[in-house]
């Protein structure tokens, strides 16, 4: 594939996904921020405490959409 052709490929799937792009990051960053403060506002809990309450956020970012989704077929 041509470097034209994946840079096409690439746009295309950006202009496709943008907004749920947009909304993962957006999850992604308000999650990893809020473990960050309580971490830092808590000092002298365990480090791997940390990294799981943040590997923790993918499990909240499943459980809450898949949430959202069950609620909108809901109505």
């Amino acid at each position: 594939m041509s470097t034209k052709g994946l840079l096409e490929t690439v746009g295309d799937h950006i202009r496709e996904h943008r907004s749920g792009m947009v909304v993962d990051f957006v999850f992604a960053l308000v999650w990893v921020t809020v473990v960050t403060v309580v971490f830092d506002l808590l000092p002298g809990g365990p480090q791997w405490l940390y990294y799981l309450t943040l590997l923790g956020g993918v499990v909240a970012y499943y459980g809450f959409f898949w949430s959202l989704e069950a609620v909108r077929e809901g109505e």
